[in-house]
């Protein structure tokens, strides 16, 4: 009786605690930066989501120079009434270089049907930043007494189509993760090595938790397997966007204020009031990324956690914060 009465002292001491805190201000954030009041909008919990199988070994890639071409899919068992194949089927392969029992990835070079940029001059850093590769599969090699190679599709990320290339099969390198916590979305630039999201995977523009993201910085700047990127944006960002400045061209006119203020941008608004500039507002974290894989020049990068929609055309930097 003695020890429920105790426990129940606890919880009221533990509940008024709760009350005396703040609205809106996070408690349990340790060792905050100087000049900062945590809040659970500055600081919110950070979920993250880990790469499945099929994340590391379907997410797709931007190299540098184009892949050797001339080992690539013929057909399958079924040609010509079939010419898509997923796992379990029977492909042929054309080329030479095959051993019995090797593996091997299957990739495809991919071009953009819809020519839609997504951030000003995308299409020209995209070409400059290399040739987009998506991960379609990989198969098995179970027959050498043709002029083609037998094999059988072992696992399949897309439909696998007759000109698809062959390239030797090599196992992803595993990620370590960090715990999840409190995550500061307000941190100023670090000088941290710091690109941009230059295409997503499927050529979405816009992407979430899961999704994949191809960056413009690689193992050259010191990239690797298991760095933490975060997707920033400034506002500035939103005023060149031609959905998002709509919103700053909307009136933000309230009919009671003697002096209303009048946004940078807004063409609508001109008032005697303070202008506000939107470059002087801070940028903010829109997600946190985990690079997956790394050519020389580029990286290939999932959206593990995210606070907004993430954009082709973000920025992203290092951060060590998350190490």
């Amino acid at each position: 009786m003695k020890k429920t009465g105790l426990l129940l002292l606890l919880c009221a001491i533990s509940a008024c605690a709760q009350d005396l805190t703040p609205a809106g201000v996070v408690p349990d954030v340790v060792n905050a930066p100087p000049n900062t009041m945590p809040t659970a909008n500055s600081f919110p919990v950070q979920r993250i989501q880990t790469p499945t199988y099929a994340d590391l070994y379907c997410a797709g890639f931007i190299n540098k120079q184009l892949l050797p071409n001339a080992n690539y899919v013929a057909g399958g068992l079924n040609t010509p009434n079939t010419t898509k194949y997923a796992t379990g089927d029977i492909v042929f392969l054309a080329g030479t270089g095959y051993t019995l029992g090797g593996q091997y990835t299957i990739l495809r070079e991919l071009k953009d049907q819809n020519r839609y940029e997504s951030f000003e001059n995308q299409h020209k850093i995209l070409s400059e930043t290399g040739q987009p590769y998506g991960e379609i599969g990989r198969v098995r090699v179970v027959d050498m007494r043709s002029k083609m190679a037998i094999a059988q599709i072992e696992y399949s990320c897309d439909p696998v189509n007759p000109g698809d290339i062959a390239v030797p099969f090599a196992e992803k390198q595993t990620i370590t993760f960090r715990t999840p916590g409190r995550y500061d979305r307000m941190l100023p630039a670090t000088g941290k090595l710091s690109g941009r999201i230059v295409l997503a995977r499927d050529f979405d523009t816009i992407v979430g938790t899961g999704q994949k993201v191809y960056m413009n910085v690689g193992a050259n700047q010191g990239v690797k397997v298991g760095d933490y990127f975060r997707g920033v944006r400034s506002y500035t960002a939103d005023l060149k966007d031609p959905v998002d400045s709509l919103s700053f061209a909307a009136s933000t006119v309230e009919d009671t204020q003697r002096r209303p203020a009048s946004i940078e941008g807004n063409f609508m608004t001109k008032t005697k009031g303070p202008n506000i500039h939107v470059s002087d507002l801070p940028r903010r974290a829109v997600g946190e990324i985990v690079i997956i894989g790394v050519t020389p020049t580029t990286s290939t990068g999932m959206v593990v956690s995210s606070f907004e929609d993430v954009h082709v055309g973000d920025g992203v930097e290092l951060d060590d914060q998350a190490q």
